[in-house]
C-alpha cells in the first residue's frame, strides 16, 4: 500500500506537465492550420493525428530511437549536456505529451475554426495587431474547445501505459506512475492495492469526463 501515493503524486506530475506542454504546442500548431493554408497541411494533420491510433508501444519505441542514448536526440543530449531521458520521470512526461497531444491539437483546431474569421477582421480594421487579435478576440471564442480538449488530454496523460513503460521503465517511487504500479500489482497478486489505484484512475478519469463534456457538450475529440 506504501507505493499508491508515489505512484497517484508522480502521475499527476507527468499528467500536469505534459497537459501543459501539448496546451502550448497543440494551441499554436491548432491555430496553424485553422488559419494558414499551405501545401501539406492535410498531411501534417495526418501525421500529428497519429499518436492517436498508433500502438502506444510503437510511439515508445519511435522514442526510444529519437530520444534515447543513440538516438539523434538523446545522443546529442547525453554528449552535449550529460542529459539522459531514457528510464526518468522526464521521459515519461515527454511520452505522456505524444499520446495526448491529439487531444488538445484536434479541439484547438476545431474550435479555432469555429470562429468567426469577420470578427478576427473587424477587429483588425479598428487597429489591433495580430497578437492582440489572437489574445483579445479569437483565444476567448475558441476557449471552451479547447479546454475540454486539455482535460481529455489530462486524463489520457493520466492513465498512458505503454509508451510510458518503455521509455520510462517501472522504478517504484521514480518513474512508476498510477497504470504502471496497477499492473505490477496485478502481477504480484497485490489485489488490494490494485483495486485502490483502479479506484482513484477511476475517479479522476470519470470527474475529468464528466467536465469535458459541460464544457464542449455534443463534440467528441476527433473530427
Amino acid at each position: 500500500m506504501e507505493s499508491v501515493w508515489p505512484a497517484l503524486l508522480l502521475s499527476l506530475k507527468v499528467a500536469g506537465l505534459a497537459t501543459a506542454i501539448d496546451l502550448v504546442l497543440g494551441v499554436a500548431v491548432g491555430w496553424l492550420l485553422a488559419r494558414r493554408r499551405f501545401p501539406g497541411r492535410e498531411f501534417l494533420d495526418t501525421v500529428l493525428t497519429l499518436p492517436m491510433v498508433l500502438p502506444p508501444t510503437v510511439l515508445g519505441y519511435y522514442l526510444l530511437v529519437l530520444i534515447g542514448r543513440r538516438g539523434w536526440l538523446g545522443g546529442w543530449l547525453h554528449d552535449t549536456f550529460g542529459i539522459n531521458l531514457i528510464f526518468t520521470w522526464q521521459g515519461a512526461v515527454i511520452a505522456a505529451s505524444v499520446v495526448a497531444f491529439p487531444l488538445v491539437f484536434k479541439p484547438a483546431r476545431a474550435a479555432f475554426e469555429a470562429v468567426d474569421g469577420q470578427l478576427e477582421q473587424a477587429a483588425r480594421i479598428l487597429g489591433m495587431k495580430e497578437a492582440a487579435v489572437f489574445f483579445r478576440i479569437t483565444l476567448p471564442l475558441a476557449w471552451r474547445g479547447i479546454m475540454a480538449g486539455l482535460l481529455l488530454a489530462f486524463a489520457r496523460a493520466l492513465g498512458e501505459f505503454g509508451a510510458t513503460l518503455m521509455v520510462a521503465g517501472s522504478i517504484p517511487g521514480k518513474t512508476q506512475t498510477l497504470s504502471i504500479a496497477i499492473y505490477e500489482a496485478v502481477q504480484a497478486g497485490q489485489d488490494d492495492t490494485a483495486n485502490l489505484l483502479v479506484l482513484i484512475t477511476s475517479i479522476v478519469c470519470v470527474a475529468v469526463l464528466l467536465s469535458a463534456g459541460k464544457l464542449a457538450p455534443g463534440r467528441i475529440a476527433h473530427r
